[in-house]
């Protein structure tokens, strides 16, 4: 039952120490944190900033003799664009591992269930509405779901990810990218375009996940610092992908979509994924046609390519991190592709709250449960939790301090760790419109949030402090919320009272998921969000 009271020495004291990737790895281990080698695992989050290399003039012939070596070194490798879309262009439904295949049809079920909720929110009609005026009556579009009208692909696109994103149940991968607001969208137009099947729909979905999660594992706390917010900047990687792989385009179409999201990659933070699936729609429509030159071979690591702007570099080098190194290597995107699944690294943002809120709501109740702990036996709480989950989006700018003592409000941190113990757990759906309940809004004043360098990503370390002078700990492990279809499907059934359909034909939906991999067309999950 241990317990930090104060905040990590050297984070008081500004200072990010520099570790060892083989020290982060053991901390983590000790924590029961299981460790994937795959890309960078998000075991944990330190950062420092890069030290900069002043006081050498353009004319000195050894950084000269460097770059001269880097691109000798560069030229010798493989294409990271090309070894993408082979693997793509390659990967088959049978080389799925069945956890793959499982965490597809998940995928697409909360996606799904996302889209019906949106619907419902003016934020989500209005984008409905904005495509329908403009592209309503066209012939061989696809189906903005829900309200059934014929749109182009990229209108479709970018109306059902805008549903999606409104309904708030996302996924999540390295806190910051929501994979499925891009991918499932594209995917559900690209299948319906192709009248693909199910097993083309999942083989597009996994290889869609693993591009988009490998792509970004080790950029994404650097991009964020630089003001690109990496789920736009990926979900369009993400978005067309799916599509390309769906729609059957062969590895040169699928490289030079790859080059095409680099030229349409937005980064604002006005328009959400849903502009991401748009312009991942238009890049597979232009490398289908031919229409997009043919794709550079080292757009994404070449100087001047997407790493060089969107990094910063194309060196590796990163401001911050999720691993205990700032430096990392652009190889990593494409090591043991096909083997280790970053794909199943991604959580199920199953409460429709920032990412880095969801483990307080359950680690908390399981620790009530387990000691039977009753709101009237708390003196106070003390979460210790990873350092960048206190400093969103990004410690560069951030606009939330929830490592700040000021006065706690409804949906900070102390909120939701207070939730989890005056109820254990969230309703699914939110509040909508009732009061909070008045012993969550007396706990979260006495809730303290502890920002710590060595806390894995997702998994606060929660101590209740009863006042009878007990202490309980539990140490999360960010896997809570990455479950098995079965399990989603228990999770998700509670949307039922806020969606626009039966709950018999969402039971019908989550059927049809479960099958997904023997069912002759995919879209049919389409047909069945619209009300009958």
């Amino acid at each position: 039952m241990g317990q930090d009271r104060d905040l990590d020495t050297d984070l008081a004291a500004g200072i990010t120490p520099s570790l060892t990737r083989r020290s982060l790895l053991r901390t983590a281990l000790a924590s029961g944190v299981t460790v994937s080698v795959a890309g960078a695992s998000p075991v944990v989050a330190f950062g420092r900033e890069l030290e900069r290399r002043g006081g050498v003039p353009e004319s000195d012939p050894e950084p000269q003799s460097r770059q001269r070596d880097a691109l000798a070194s560069l030229q010798q490798q493989a294409s990271l664009s090309r070894e993408l879309a082979r693997w793509v262009a390659d990967l088959r439904y049978e080389d799925l591992p069945a956890a793959v295949v499982d965490r597809a049809k998940g995928v697409t079920l909360q996606a799904l269930a996302s889209v019906l909720l949106g619907s419902e929110s003016g934020r989500g009609q209005q984008s409905v509405d904005l495509i329908t005026e403009e592209e309503t009556g066209v012939r061989n579009g696809a189906t903005i779901m829900v309200h059934g009208t014929k749109v182009t692909k990229s209108g479709a696109a970018y109306a059902n990810a805008a549903m999606l994103g409104a309904g708030g149940k996302w996924d999540t991968f390295r806190m910051l990218t929501h994979p499925g607001t891009s991918i499932i969208p594209c995917a559900f137009v690209a299948a319906e375009s192709a009248g693909a099947s199910g097993r083309d729909f999942l083989t597009g979905i996994a290889a869609a996940y693993e591009v988009m999660n490998r792509m970004s594992a080790d950029y994404v706390p650097t991009m964020i610092a630089r003001g690109f917010h990496p789920s736009m900047v990926f979900g369009t990687f993400g978005g067309a992908v799916a599509a390309a792989k769906i729609l059957g385009l062969t590895e040169g179409q699928v490289h030079e979509t790859i080059s095409l999201c680099v030229a349409l990659t937005i980064g604002g933070r006005g328009i959400r994924e849903h502009g991401s699936a748009r312009n991942a729609m238009l890049a597979v429509a232009l490398a289908r046609q031919r229409a997009g030159g043919g794709g550079n071979s080292r757009v994404l690591e070449g100087d001047g390519g997407f790493y060089w702007a969107y990094a910063g570099n194309n060196e590796g080098q990163l401001t911050y991190s999720f691993v205990g190194e700032t430096q990392t290597s652009l190889n990593r995107i494409t090591a043991n592709l096909g083997e280790d699944w970053l794909f199943l690294e991604t959580l199920y943002r199953i409460y429709s709250t920032a990412g880095y809120n969801i483990a307080h709501v359950d680690v908390t109740a399981q620790l009530c449960e387990e000691y039977d702990i009753r709101y009237e036996d708390v003196d106070r709480v003390e979460a210790v939790v990873n350092w960048l989950e206190t400093q969103y989006p990004s410690p560069a700018f951030p606009t939330r301090r929830e490592d700040l003592v000021v006065e706690p409000t409804p949906g900070s941190t102390r909120y939701y760790t207070a939730y989890g113990v005056v109820q254990r757990g969230f309703p699914l759906l939110g509040p909508r419109g009732a009061a909070d309940p008045p012993e969550v809004l007396d706990l979260m004043r006495r809730v303290k949030i502890i920002p710590s360098t060595t806390m894995p990503l997702f998994a606060p370390r929660i101590t209740i402090f009863t006042k009878d002078g007990r202490s309980y700990t539990k140490q999360g492990t960010g896997q809570e919320f990455i479950w098995d279809f079965e399990e989603e499907v228990r999770r998700i059934r509670g949307v039922v009272d806020g969606i626009p359909i039966p709950a018999a034909q969402f039971e019908e939906m989550i059927s049809t998921c479960r099958d997904l991999d023997r069912q002759a067309r995919a879209d049919r999950l389409v047909q069945l969000t619209l009300s009958v």
